[in-house]
């Protein structure tokens, strides 16, 4: 498996990633989006298996702060904004391979995991 966590080391969410995979012997690669942002290519390829209206928290304090509610840009401008603007994203962004997820995904780990067993 070659796991990529983007995310923030202070979200609660990324640090329960990181330990569901720590906890089963899962090296991971963790990518703080404090220290550096996302790529637009990463992100775009996250957006195309999900949508860009799944990768961005509209509850997240920095949406909020921005104004971003009242202003209705589109999910596709929000998620270029994203780009400067990480805070703008629902965290954890977690990729084995081709398969990605978004937020706090158990079960699609745990399917992964199952996945590489069998295979």
């Amino acid at each position: 498996m070659n796991v990529q966590i983007f995310g923030f080391k202070d979200c609660q969410d990324t640090r329960k990633a990181q330990r569901f995979f720590a906890e089963r012997r899962i090296a991971v690669h963790f990518v703080d989006l404090d220290e550096r942002p996302a790529a637009k290519g990463e992100l775009r390829r996250f957006a195309e298996r999900l949508g860009p209206a799944a990768l961005i928290d509209k509850e997240g304090a920095r949406f909020k702060t921005l104004g971003l509610r009242v202003a209705g840009d589109s999910p596709q401008r929000l998620l270029d904004r994203a780009l400067t603007e990480p805070r703008l994203l629902r965290t954890p962004l977690v990729r084995n391979g081709g398969k990605v997820t978004v937020g706090h995904a158990l079960d699609d780990w745990q399917g992964w995991i199952d996945s590489e067993k069998t295979a």
